[in-house]
């Protein structure tokens, strides 16, 4: 009987326990708390060895599986483009609204210029993106886990894929649906761990970096906290009505995942399970094995909204209050080169300090945003993947193909365990 109680859980309320607890423990004990960081590294690790096979499979037999035609996958490629830019700029408007009327800045002294020495940073251009885009090893790409160079081969896989004889096509189509079906049943098998990774993951944060640190900068965590809110309100959820998505079924559709990206602060972490969970909720494979992947690097909603908060803060913060006329160069650069560097290591912090860097900004407010980068990070990667999860159901609805989600099925939770 107890157990049926606990089996009745799903797996967001063990999240949400595990979040508690986390924070408890953080608080509580932060020097053995640091110490928990190897449990969250071991889910992540198993997650992150789920991503690029389950891609490569997906995306090849949703392609691949259609090869009479083709067009529709273009004009897939094309809509979901569309979206995503779309997004991007609603995202740079509610960010520049926010940080604009709560002024998180101002009372921060930094000094003006950049002065000092200036960390290294990443040159971030339009040739770099494209060659970074194009994989000179798979093995390579599936190791780092850039999704990416991931998504680029198995699109070329797919349309070679398409162009050989039915025979041999279909053993292939049938090996990749294969794959498929397993990584799935891995990713629920190490779903029975996530809610420890969870735990350890926010005990880590806390007893590392402690509350206090919000304290000095708790108006710039709320600022971009309150600006993904609105953001979520405004922009997600008409968005939803618009393209008559059921509001609240999408919601208790992503909210698992969600909360898993927001406390491991990874959005691969909790891939596997949206892709998942968005086929389950009507998205046909197809569409979901092509736009979440191409979003998480081309739709990244809380990143493009972060950045905008960081530099606007960094220029109130040294009392260099820049012109309208100033800040659209930067929102139109952070729009564009926000864009297909997911695979980069640290790419907003890269993206901002060449920001701050060409605009004039002192590099020093890169350092003062780090004390509370850990907490930022969370909410920015939970509406990363909220976003690409609403990117697949809208595209689906465009393309006239979303179903209703099954009525029988629970939206999220932990694999049922077998008797």
């Amino acid at each position: 009987m107890r157990l049926q109680i606990f089996r009745r859980i799903p797996l967001t309320g063990w999240l949400v326990l595990a979040i508690g607890a986390g924070l408890l423990a953080g608080w509580l004990w932060p020097k053995q708390a640091q110490e928990l960081q190897f449990v969250s590294t071991i889910f992540l690790h198993l997650i992150k060895c789920v991503v690029a096979p389950l891609i490569f499979a997906t995306l090849v037999t949703g392609i691949a599986g259609h090869a009479d035609d083709l067009k529709a996958v273009g004009r897939l490629a094309v809509k979901s483009l569309i979206y995503f830019e779309l997004a991007s700029v609603a995202a740079l408007g509610v960010g520049w609204l926010m940080v604009t009327w709560w002024q998180p800045g101002a009372g921060i002294h930094l000094g003006n210029g950049n002065g000092g020495d200036q960390p290294a940073t990443v040159a971030i251009t339009l040739a770099g993106v494209l060659e970074h885009a194009v994989p000179q090893s798979i093995v390579d790409a599936a190791a780092r886990n850039d999704i990416l160079q991931v998504v680029i081969f198995s699109i070329l896989f797919a349309v070679a894929l398409v162009q050989v004889e039915p025979g041999p096509r279909r053993v292939v189509l049938e090996v990749c649906d294969g794959l498929a079906r397993v990584m799935f049943k891995l990713t629920a098998l190490v779903m029975w761990f996530a809610p420890f990774g969870v735990g350890a993951a926010v005990a880590y944060v806390v007893g590392k970096n402690g509350f206090g640190v919000l304290a000095g900068l708790g108006k710039l965590v709320l600022t971009l906290y309150g600006a993904l809110l609105l953001y979520v309100v405004a922009v997600f959820i008409p968005i939803l009505w618009l393209a008559r998505i059921p509001v609240v079924a999408f919601f208790k559709t992503v909210r698992g995942p969600a909360l898993l990206a927001f406390s491991t602060a990874s959005s691969e972490a909790a891939l596997p399970e949206a892709l998942r969970l968005m086929e389950r909720f009507g998205v046909p494979k197809r569409i979901v094995s092509f736009v979440m992947p191409a979003g998480y690097s081309f739709n990244l909603d809380g990143t493009t909204l972060y950045l905008v908060v960081a530099v606007l803060f960094v220029a109130q913060a040294a009392g260099q209050p820049l012109s309208l006329a100033q800040q659209w160069p930067i929102l139109l650069a952070l729009m564009l080169t926000s864009k297909g560097v997911a695979g980069v290591p640290r790419a907003a912090m890269a993206i901002l300090t060449a920001t701050l860097i060409s605009a004039g900004l002192p590099v020093a407010g890169m350092a003062v945003i780090l004390g509370v980068d850990a907490f930022l990070d969370m909410g920015r990667t939970a509406v990363n993947l909220t976003g690409n999860c609403l990117a697949a159901a809208v595209v689906a609805r465009w393309e006239g193909e979303l179903d209703k989600p099954a009525p029988d099925e629970p939206a999220t939770g932990l694999p049922e365990a077998k008797t």
